[in-house]
């Protein structure tokens, strides 16, 4: 046997050994699900605190949608420019950097001492959630069961469940535990380091192939035969991100505003609503065909806004909630029929560059309409700001509604072959 033969040898046995390490699809499945749960966890941990920091820095309302926006900027440059790099090297190697990433903004957050500190934590979130939305996306549809629909499901529902858990828990931590600006990130570093240990028994789902310098060219992956769904739901798409971005940069304050009460937890409480119920929604609607699902998203968003506008123009606590909650049904519903319409017609090698093409533009509209509402806050007041912002949403998500009634568009249409689609798709280079 010579040397090469034996070396290929060792390394079939090295490959064989290291399978047998490896956890079941349905594990590495569930173990993906929960560190993408965690990831918009921590993202959305930060909100609660941000009127801590308010306070102990001195900085204004600008500042604070400002630190908000510096998360989803820094991600939107990472989605651009490495959003397809997991359907090159691989989905487990980018899932890793992203956990690496999340724990040095844990580190951040713990020796924060200024406005400085908390840009660059909310800098390594961005970067840590924009490389590994779109390869766990891509993961969870590579290891769902044939025939099913679980990953769509899995990533809007669990999504909106980290966002919901993270305001939540961070709340109640900031209100009633020791240490209020530190025992939330000291958390999250254990669970981000102990996920970064679970993927050493994670089996690679995606494929490796070459032209990953290429790939890094900042673009949008859009997939020819994905574009007609992709730009038939953006509308919606763009509606249910901005409520999102609106909730967890200034929705503390409206809590407090529309109870009059200093409690954190009611904030919290107020985002744990809008995305719980946005959870619930999405897991109810599973066995919906996706366009249906699609379109009673968008009514149910116009509703919950209307009644947000009546209870915020009344000051009525109330009726602020139950918007919240009615809007978050929608949110679910928008969130869960786009990712079924979209993701179905792509191929696993287009999977990463189409997932991270969907969190493109949410996170661009869950970012600027925020950024704005910031400064027009400063400038006239939390109340108007407020009102504009609900009434413009509702007449986004009726826009969106029409579109969908004006331009049917069928729940999932075959896909080609990968073959004659690698001839078909190209790149949309932004």
């Amino acid at each position: 046997m010579t040397a090469h033969g034996h070396g290929e040898t060792v390394a079939a046995g090295m490959a064989e050994r290291s399978a047998r390490r490896m956890l079941p699809g349905a594990a590495a499945f569930w173990i993906l699900a929960g560190m993408f749960l965690i990831l918009f966890f921590a993202s959305a941990a930060a909100s609660p605190l941000y009127g801590v920091y308010q306070a102990r820095f001195h900085f204004s309302a600008t500042t604070l949608t400002a630190v908000f926006a510096v998360y989803v900027l820094v991600l939107l440059v990472t989605l651009l420019v490495f959003g397809s790099v997991s359907d090159h090297l691989g989905r487990i190697p980018v899932i890793i950097t992203a956990l690496v990433f999340s724990v040095a903004a844990c580190v951040v957050f713990l020796i924060a001492r200024d406005t400085g500190a908390l840009y660059g934590a909310r800098a390594l979130q961005g970067v840590a959630t924009g490389l590994a939305s779109g390869p766990i996306g891509a993961a969870l549809i590579d290891l769902q069961p044939q025939g099913t629909q679980r990953a769509p499901l899995v990533t809007s529902s669990f999504s909106t469940l980290g966002l919901a858990l993270g305001s939540l828990i961070t709340s109640a931590l900031v209100q009633y535990a020791p240490a209020p600006t530190h025992l939330i990130w000291w958390a999250l570093l254990v669970v981000c380091a102990v996920s970064i240990v679970a993927m050493g028994f994670v089996a690679e789902p995606g494929s490796r192939r070459p032209g990953v310098l290429r790939s890094l060219r900042p673009r949008v992956v859009i997939p020819s035969q994905a574009r007609g769904a992709f730009f038939g739901v953006l509308p919606s798409l763009l509606a249910v991100w901005a409520l999102g971005g609106l909730f967890l940069s200034l929705g503390p304050s409206l809590a407090a505003q529309a109870t009059g009460s200093p409690n954190l937890v009611l904030g919290g409480a107020l985002i744990f609503l809008l995305f719980g119920t946005a959870t619930a929604a999405a897991y109810a609607a599973q066995n919906i065909g996706g366009r249906t699902v699609l379109l009673a998203g968008c009514l149910f968003l116009v509703a919950g806004m209307a009644v947000t506008f009546g209870a915020i123009a009344t000051t009525t606590s109330a009726a602020f909630f139950a918007g919240a909650a009615v809007a978050g049904i929608g949110f679910g519903l928008v969130n869960l029929g786009s990712f079924r319409l979209i993701t179905a017609r792509a191929t696993p090698d287009q999977r990463g560059g189409l997932v991270a093409a969907i969190y493109l533009a949410g996170y661009l509209a869950f970012s600027i309409p925020a950024l704005i509402a910031g400064v027009t806050t400063t400038k006239y007041g939390l109340h108007p700001t407020a009102l504009v912002y609900a009434a413009a949403l509702a007449v986004l998500a009726a826009i969106a509604a029409g579109v969908l009634v004006l331009r049917p568009d069928g729940d999932g249409a075959p896909v080609p072959r990968p073959g004659r689609l690698r001839r078909r798709s190209r790149a949309v280079n932004r």
